[in-house]
């Protein structure tokens, strides 16, 4: 029985002594420093919440661009009828003139014809050359170049006659001449042809005129493919003489046509009865380039413009007059393809198209690459001239601290803001291409704010480098670079990555503010903030939700997700500060 006894009161004592090998399962586990965070941190629901939601956003961002259907500048079109102009007319108000082929009308001709007319001048010269001009009406002239062809001599009874062209001395011309210059006529028809009789004593210049120009406020249209004819010198002389003697009926190369007016509007059929051109002082034109306008569809326009009508029907469509500062503007309902701006949300379009007809999902995916890549590139760069300069100036103390602090409180005095929209507004003015932008704008924020960083450095290596371990880096010679980057910056890391963490979302917030503004990323490309920026009208914001909630939703969440998962980090690493 006291053997018993003892036995059992040994068994504890002998189990205490027990050497525990290394694979025993109840060898107690000791974690690692960073096992020890990681374990903190996953115990955190907020920072566990922050770190889905910054997953999602990346999932989206840079996943979901990838399998949008979509581009990030395609633009979606949809047909719309809309009122657009279509024509053109006014009332022609100039002299037109058509010249005959062979011959020449410069532009001081047709000056000195001008001149001529306003002063009642029949005959007129133009640098070597005589012309003169024959008046129809108020709207049709012509012009013609006077040629010498012939002087004379009275002497008694008898004349005595010399020709300068060869051929013209006919019997007919010798004889009707004499009877003109007796009877004290000033011209004479030979031959055909009509003469003009210049006296200067008892000398005679014979001169005659050929028509070389038409000076008219007619336009001429052909009704068929006889445009050449119709444009030609001889139709068009043979037409206005027809139309402005009252007449109805002219011949041009063996055909007869007939002319009929109608409130200005006159109509040139054929023998058979069918039309083959249009005259009228209404010009009609098309209003773009490649619609081609009939003459049916103009003799329409100038009739409705000749009766003071608001609209008129050809082929079965309506077309309207507008009347603006003698100009008439025909417009009509045309089915045209436009940009689809502003589309509700549909199966195919999920949150919608917004005012430059794109996809908003699609733009929100690539946004959000931009929005992400510009908060990282800028985190990285505070903190590499953040720690280099704080480094350095917690290290070595003394009056290169003292220089290095002055330098950060310079910088300090820079004004953020008004910088951010002086280096946005040059950027305007040298029309800098959006890629190039997005590169200004990381260099810009990065620059600008590096300080904060390099004041935490400088700070906690002030209190690192008395440390033992300090002390022995210098024991063993190993070089200042190494102590710094190798041996403080490391034991300053964890608070660098929750400093980093934090001001991720504070720089998301600032490139969507500048963006907003007009003064960050600029379209085509796109970013959170300068699609929110459709927000600053307010008719789109009061009626068209899905164009800047969607964005300001996931600015919130992201600047939401590294807040939360920055006071997890802070928590993890100095599980004290929580208490």
């Amino acid at each position: 029985m006291e053997e018993n006894k003892m036995n059992q009161g040994q068994a504890p004592e002998t189990e205490k002594n027990e050497k525990i090998a290394l694979d025993d399962a109840r060898r107690v586990k000791v974690m690692s420093p960073s096992m020890l965070v990681l374990k903190r941190f996953l115990r955190n629901k907020l920072a566990i919440t922050g770190l889905v939601i910054l997953v999602a956003m990346f999932l989206f961002s840079f996943g979901g661009s990838l399998i949008s259907p979509y581009e990030e500048g395609q633009v979606f079109k949809t047909e719309e009828e809309i009122k657009k102009d279509y024509a053109g007319a006014i009332y022609n108000t100039e002299l037109r003139y058509t010249v005959k082929d062979g011959e020449e009308l410069k532009n001081s001709v047709r000056s000195a014809f001008i001149l001529a007319k306003n002063k009642n001048q029949v005959v007129f010269e133009s640098g070597d050359a005589k012309y003169n001009w024959t008046s129809y009406g108020e709207d049709f002239f012509t012009i013609g170049k006077v040629e010498d062809v012939a002087n004379a001599i009275s002497l008694a009874k008898m004349f005595d006659i010399k020709e300068i062209v060869s051929g013209v001395l006919t019997p007919e011309f010798r004889m009707n001449f004499e009877a003109a210059a007796q009877s004290g006529a000033e011209s004479f028809i030979a031959d055909g042809t009509e003469y003009q009789i210049v006296k200067n004593g008892k000398a005679y210049t014979v001169s005659r005129a050929q028509d070389i120009a038409i000076a008219s406020l007619y336009t001429f249209d052909a009704y068929g493919s006889n445009v050449e004819e119709v444009q030609s010198f001889e139709f068009r002389l043979a037409a206005e003489k027809a139309l402005h003697a009252e007449g109805t009926e002219f011949e041009y190369n063996g055909a007869s046509y007939t002319v009929v007016e109608d409130d200005g509007v006159a109509v040139i059929n054929d023998a058979s009865g069918a039309h083959f051109a249009g005259m009228s002082k209404i010009i009609v034109n098309p209003a773009a380039s490649d619609v081609i306008l009939d003459v049916a569809f103009k003799d329409a326009a100038r009739a409705a413009i000749g009766d003071n009508a608001d609209r008129f029907t050809y082929n079965e469509k309506e077309y309207y007059i507008n009347v603006v500062n003698a100009n008439y503007n025909i417009t009509t309902m045309t089915v045209t393809l436009l940009n689809d701006v502003y589309a509700s949300p549909s199966k195919e379009h999920p949150l919608g198209l917004d005012g430059n007809g794109m996809d908003v999902m699609t733009r929100l995916m690539y946004g959000g690459r931009i929005s992400l890549m510009v908060g990282f590139v800028v985190i990285f760069i505070e903190l590499f001239i953040g720690v280099i300069f704080g480094g350095v100036a917690g290290y070595f103390g003394g009056w290169i601290d003292n220089a290095l602090m002055r330098f950060i409180d310079l910088f300090n005095s820079i004004p953020f803001w008004p910088m951010c929209l002086i280096v946005g507004s040059v950027m305007d003015t040298l029309e800098i291409k959006p890629t190039f932008r997005i590169f200004i704008l990381m260099i810009l924020l990065g620059v600008l704010g590096w300080t904060g960083i390099a004041r935490v450095v400088r700070g906690q290596i002030l209190t690192l480098r008395e440390q033992d371990f300090m002390i022995a880096t210098e024991a063993t010679g190993i070089s200042v670079p190494r102590r710094i980057f190798k041996h403080l910056v490391p034991n300053v890391m964890p608070l660098l990555i929750v400093q980093a963490t934090m001001g991720l979302g504070s720089i998301i917030l600032t490139e969507a503010t500048l963006s907003f503004l007009g003064l960050g990323v600029k379209y085509p490309m796109a970013s959170w903030g300068n699609i929110i920026n459709a927000a600053s009208d307010i008719y789109v914001m009061r009626y068209y939700w899905f164009i800047w909630i969607p964005a300001g939703i996931l600015i919130l969440l992201s600047v939401l997700g590294f807040n939360f998962v920055g006071d997890g980090l802070r928590d993890a690493f100095d599980p004290k500060m929580k208490r």
